[in-house]
C-alpha cells in the first residue's frame, strides 16, 4: 500500500518484492541484522547465505546472466562491503544488472571509525554505475527503486545502496515504483533513423562485410539475438562475435566465423582485419578483440551501435555512431534494408566467402592429440557432446586457459546460457555464478569448467551448493599449474616458471566428498566419456577432475599488442602468412 508507515527494514523487503525480486544472494552481520529480521517474517523473498561476499556477488551475476533479471546482494557493513569490490568490479566490466543493499554504521557515527565503519560509497564509487548512502528511511523505497531502474536501464551495470543502520530501524514512508518514477536517467533506446539509414547503405555497398557483436545483444534480450539472426539471414554476411557476446549468434550457423580476439579462430580475426565495412554490435572494441590499435581493421569503414554513447569512439575512432539498444536498432536495419529493396553484391560476397572459407580450411582450432594424456581440447569436445543439443545448460567457467577453451570448444547456440568473466577476468568467478544460475534454474544442468587454481579461489561456495542441495558439475581441467599464467612465461619470458605452478593441490575427490558431494577423476582419455556420463547423470553436486596435459598452451593467440595478422596458429603452423588490407592472403 502506497504511503503506508513501516520500519525502513520492512521497506526494503517491500520495496524488493515490488521489483519482482525472489531471490537475493548474502551473509548478514550486525548493521543488516534488522533487514534479515524482517527477512525472516516474509516468505516472498528467498535468502541463499553464501560463505563469502564475493561468492554473493558473482552468484548474483550468474543469477542475473543466465534469467536477464537484476541480481540482488544483502552484505553488513565494513568488510561485508569490501569483500564485494571484486564482484562489483566484475559487473561493471561486463555490463551485469546487479543491486548490492551493504550495511552501514548510524548515521551519526559515519566519520567516527566506528567498529565495521567502511566509506562505501566511496570505496565504490569507481566500480559501480552509480552508488546511494541513504540518510533518511523516508527516502528508502525512492532509492531502491531507482537503484533498479538504473541497473537494468541502458548500459547495465551494479549499483550499491549503502543503508545505514539507525536508517533502517527507524519507520519511514513506503512509496510504491509507479510514485518512485525517476526522469533522470532515461537512456536513449530508439537511435536517430538518419543514422540508421546511413548504416545500412554503406553495409549494403560492402564488398568485405563483418558484423561483430557482443554481450550489448545478449543485455538487448532474446529478440535482439533473433532479429541478429534475421538481419544476417538478410543480408548473407559473416558474424563474429566476442567472448561477452557468445549466444547472441547461433554457433552451428554456416555464417558464424567463431570468436574473435586473443584467442579467436583465424578467420574470425583475419576477417576483421581485411573487412572494408564493419557493423559493431553492442561491444566495445575492447583491448582484447582490437590488437594494436594502428593495425586494427585497416582501412574499413566501422558503424559502431551502442546504446552507451561514452563507449563510442573511446577506444577506436569510428565512421559512423549509432546510438541505441541493439534491438531497436536491429529492427530499423532490418526494415531500411527490407524497404529500401537492398541486395549484397553477390558477387564480391561470393568471392569474400571464399577467402573466407580458405582460412576455416586451416582448422586453427587444430591440436596435436595424445592415446597417453588427456588433451584439455578433447575433454571439453567431449563434454559437449554430451550436452549437445540441450536446451537447459548453463556453462559458467573461471578465468584462464580452460576459460578460452571452453569459448572455443563450446557451442552456444542462444543467449543467457554462457556465464564467464570478461572484463576483469576475475579467477573464483565460475562456482558461485553456476551456483546462482542454479538456483535461478533449479531444473537446468549447471557447469562450472574450471581449473584447479581458480577453483580454489572461492572453493567455499561448495558449502552453500550443499546446504541448498544444487547439483552443481564442476568440471576441473587440472593441469596443476596456473596454465594462462604459465604459457605467457614460457612465451615472454623465457620459460622461468615463477610461483605458477600448484605445489600443493588438494585431492579433489576427497574434496567434494568432504562437501557431501561426489568426486570423480580421469587421467586417461579413455576415462573422459564415462565420467562425463556419470558427471551429467548424478542427481547431486559433481567435482569432476580430469587429468590433463601439463604442458598444452592455447592457441590461436594473438600475442598482446600485436595486429589481428599477427596471430600464432600454434608450434606447427607458427605465426599466419600476412594479410593485406583487402583481406588477401600474401604469400
Amino acid at each position: 500500500m502506497a504511503n503506508q508507515r513501516m520500519t525502513g527494514a520492512e521497506i526494503v523487503i517491500k520495496a524488493l518484492v515490488d521489483q519482482g525480486v525472489d531471490v537475493i544472494f548474502g551473509y548478514p552481520g550486525g548493521a543488516v541484522l534488522p533487514i534479515y529480521d524482517a527477512l525472516f517474517q516474509q516468505d516472498k523473498v528467498r535468502h541463499i547465505l553464501v560463505r563469502h561476499e564475493q561468492g554473493a556477488m558473482h552468484a548474483a551475476e550468474g543469477y542475473a546472466r543466465s534469467t536477464g533479471k537484476v541480481g540482488v546482494v544483502l552484505v553488513t557493513s565494513g568488510p561485508g562491503a569490501t569483500n564485494c569490490v571484486t564482484g562489483l568490479t566484475d559487473a561493471l566490466m561486463d555490463s551485469i544488472p546487479v543491486v548490492c543493499l551493504t550495511g552501514q554504521v548510524p548515521t551519526h557515527l559515519i566519520g567516527n571509525d566506528a567498529f565495521q565503519e567502511a566509506d562505501t560509497v566511496g570505496i565504490t564509487r569507481p566500480c559501480t554505475k552509480h552508488n546511494y548512502l541513504v540518510k533518511d528511511s523516508n527516502d528508502i523505497a525512492r532509492i531502491i527503486h531507482e537503484a533498479f531502474h538504473v541497473a537494468r536501464s541502458g548500459r547495465p551495470g551494479p549499483v550499491v545502496v549503502d543503508l545505514p543502520k539507525n536508517v533502517v530501524v527507524n519507520q519511514g514512508t513506503y512509496q510504491t515504483p509507479a510514485q518512485s518514477r525517476t526522469k533522470k536517467y532515461n537512456p536513449q533506446v530508439k537511435a536517430d533513423i538518419a543514422r540508421v539509414e546511413q548504416a545500412v547503405e554503406l553495409l549494403a555497398g560492402a564488398k568485405r562485410p563483418i558484423i561483430y557483436a557482443g554481450g550489448g545483444v545478449i543485455n538487448a534480450g532474446p529478440a535482439a539475438s533473433q532479429l541478429l539472426a534475421s538481419f544476417a539471414k538478410l543480408t548473407g554476411y559473416p558474424v563474429t562475435l566476442t567472448l561477452m557476446g557468445l549466444g547472441a549468434f547461433p554457433a552451428s550457423d554456416p555464417q558464424f566465423l567463431g570468436m574473435l580476439g586473443m584467442h579467436g579462430t583465424l578467420e574470425a580475426n583475419y576477417a576483421m582485419h581485411g573487412c572494408d565495412v564493419m557493423l559493431c554490435l553492442g561491444a566495445r572494441f575492447d583491448d582484447r578483440v582490437t590488437g594494436r590499435l594502428d593495425a586494427f581493421s585497416p582501412g574499413s569503414k566501422k558503424i559502431h551501435v551502442d546504446i552507451d554513447v561514452s563507449s563510442i569512439n573511446k577506444n577506436v575512432r569510428v565512421d559512423l555512431p549509432v546510438v541505441g539498444d541493439a534491438a531497436y536498432v536491429l529492427e530499423d536495419m532490418i526494415k531500411v534494408w527490407k524497404s529500401r529493396q537492398y541486395r549484397a553484391d553477390e558477387a564480391a560476397l561470393k568471392a569474400w566467402w571464399a577467402t573466407i572459407d580458405g582460412w576455416r580450411k586451416r582448422d586453427s582450432l587444430r591440436y596435436q592429440p595424445s592415446k597417453d594424456i588427456i588433451k584439455p581440447q578433447y575433454a571439453l569436445q567431449r563434454l559437449f557432446a554430451a550436452i549437445k543439443g540441450r536446451d537447459d545448460v548453463f556453462i559458467s567457467t573461471e578465468v584462464g586457459q580452460h576459460q578460452m577453451w571452453a569459448a572455443q570448444f563450446i557451442g552456444f547456440e542462444k543467449p543467457n546460457h554462457w556465464l564467464t568473466s570478461g572484463g576483469l577476468g576475475t579467477m573464483g568467478y565460475g562456482l558461485p555464478a553456476a551456483m546462482g544460475a542454479q538456483v535461478a534454474n533449479p531444473k537446468a544442468l549447471c557447469i562450472d569448467v574450471a581449473g584447479e587454481a581458480s577453483i580454489l579461489m572461492n572453493i567455499q561456495e561448495m558449502s552453500t551448493i550443499a546446504q541448498y542441495r544444487l547439483p552443481v558439475k564442476v568440471f576441473i581441467l587440472n593441469n596443476q599449474y596456473m596454465g594462462m599464467v604459465r604459457q605467457w612465461q614460457e612465451f615472454f619470458f623465457g620459460g622461468r616458471y615463477s610461483e605458477s605452478y600448484m605445489d600443493s593441490l588438494p585431492d579433489f575427490v576427497k574434496l567434494a566428498e568432504a562437501f557431501g558431494a561426489v568426486g570423480l577423476r580421469a587421467t586417461k582419455p579413455e576415462d573422459v566419456d564415462g565420467l562425463v556420463k556419470e558427471m551429467l547423470d548424478c542427481p547431486k553436486a559433481v567435482i569432476a577432475d580430469v587429468m590433463v596435459d601439463k604442458t598444452e598452451n592455447c592457441y590461436p593467440m594473438i600475442p598482446a599488442g600485436a595486429a589481428h595478422n599477427e596471430i600464432k596458429l600454434g608450434p606447427e603452423g607458427g605465426v599466419t602468412s600476412s594479410v593485406n588490407d583487402e583481406g588477401m592472403v600474401l604469400v
